[in-house]
């Protein structure tokens, strides 16, 4: 019996670590919380790249830890766990449009809720991060 219980524990755990890592990923999950409505948008490649493009007037963030290449164009590169501590690097204006990345997209959605917490208004995340940049023909 001890054999079958320790296989049903590590089942359940599995199962249990399974259905958490759906939920999380889930927009259900990732919604704005009640003390805060604001959230982030996320963006692709293209987008992005019409905005370097054209010029437009955005504050782009490189999260990613280590510190990576960074996309031409970019403003600064702060840890995505270190944004509180580095606020001065921050635009002023929290109205400015940042557009945040890392290389995959996982540290920047976290650096994206930070940056909402932090009050910034238009904050938006690279879906993919560099990896998709890079897919879609983009150098950095």
């Amino acid at each position: 019996m001890t054999k079958l219980h320790s296989a049903l524990f590590i089942i359940l755990t599995l199962l249990i670590g399974v259905a958490y890592l759906a939920f999380s990923r889930s927009p259900l999950y990732n919604q704005p919380s009640s003390k805060n409505q604001q959230t982030y948008k996320n963006i692709k490649p293209a987008e992005l790249k019409s905005y370097l493009d054209e010029s437009k007037d955005i504050f782009l963030l490189d999260v990613h830890i280590p510190e990576q290449i960074h996309i031409n164009g970019t403003d600064d590169f702060i840890p995505f766990n270190k944004l509180e501590k580095y606020q001065s690097k921050l635009p002023k204006d929290k109205s400015t449009e940042i557009v945040v990345y890392c290389r995959s997209g996982n540290m920047s959605e976290i650096a994206s809720d930070t940056l909402i917490d932090l009050g910034y208004k238009n904050v938006k995340n690279l879906s993919g991060g560099t990896n998709a940049w890079k897919s879609n023909g983009y150098s950095l």
